[in-house]
């Protein structure tokens, strides 16, 4: 059975042409990428050693070695970032030895002071799972009749894999779904495995667990949505890490004039201001 870590360096190997590279074109092949003994080579490791990571049965490689794979397959910042945190999570380093808890969701008072500050624009607290803990009344305004915020414990991520409505929503929901999945193998190892297999994973089906296992590192351009009422809201995100809590505060800004009058055309709708979700 392959691992985080495995199948990251598979499908990263699978997506590169060898000619990118500057390799010679090797005619027809049964599968579409860089093959192992090039990457194997590039790396400066055998071929066997690449098969036994690859497959899962190799959990640590050394520093050296992971290194000399990104450099291989040319990562940038963030991919090299995600093969750091994988190779961590894969050797067992995040790995827990009881039974996880539900993840907390209280948000501390200091956090929801700097939120309700941000009255009355677009702000959320959430964390890497996707729960949404804490919302201003922008927020609330602009995903209102979406059902994104129906739930008592509202949750992103099962909102965009389980609902109809999220495909509607969310204009680029492939790019959408792709963040969630990603972000959801930066939150605790304990949190991600019991609400995965307990809660999601189940009722999701096959499209989320491809996007989980394609590890792709996402883009995060301009977020647009389709609100119900008719306009379509063009919004830049800014997100600020609260590594205390394994938390994020996100905050929205109207990408362009039209999207800022349409906002304060929502805001103007009868809503409730700032809320904890506890």
């Amino acid at each position: 059975m392959g691992t985080p870590l495995g199948k990251f360096i598979r499908a990263k190997r699978d997506s590169i042409q060898p000619e990118t590279l500057g390799l010679p074109e090797q005619g027809r092949r049964r599968s579409p990428g860089l093959r192992r003994q090039d990457l194997a080579a590039r790396a400066g490791i055998s071929v066997e050693y690449l098969t036994r990571i690859e497959q899962g049965r190799d959990r640590n490689p050394s520093t050296a070695v992971v290194n000399a794979l990104a450099d291989a397959l040319s990562l940038d910042v963030p991919e090299r970032n995600r093969l750091r945190y994988l190779v961590k999570i894969t050797g067992g380093e995040c790995a827990v030895h009881f039974r996880p808890a539900p993840p907390p969701r209280q948000v501390r008072p200091l956090v929801l002071k700097t939120l309700q500050l941000l009255e009355p624009d677009i702000a959320i607290v959430t964390n890497r799972l996707g729960d949404i803990l804490a919302r201003t009344s922008g927020y609330a305004a602009i995903t209102d009749g979406t059902g994104l915020l129906d739930a008592a414990a509202p949750n992103l991520t099962r909102y965009i894999f389980t609902d109809p409505r999220a495909r509607a929503f969310f204009a680029d929901w492939d790019d959408v779904a792709d963040e969630q999945s990603f972000d959801l193998w930066l939150a605790p190892s304990a949190e991600n495995l019991e609400w995965l297999t307990a809660t999601l994973a189940p009722v999701a089906g096959p499209e989320f667990t491809r996007r989980l296992d394609r590890h792709t590192v996402p883009h995060r351009g301009t977020l647009r949505l389709s609100h119900p009422t008719g306009p379509e809201l063009r919004l830049l995100r800014e997100t600020f890490e609260l590594p205390t809590d394994s938390q994020q505060l996100v905050v929205f800004h109207p990408a362009d004039e039209q999207t800022a009058e349409a906002v304060d055309r929502l805001r103007r709708r009868p809503q409730g201001r700032l809320r904890s979700v506890s």
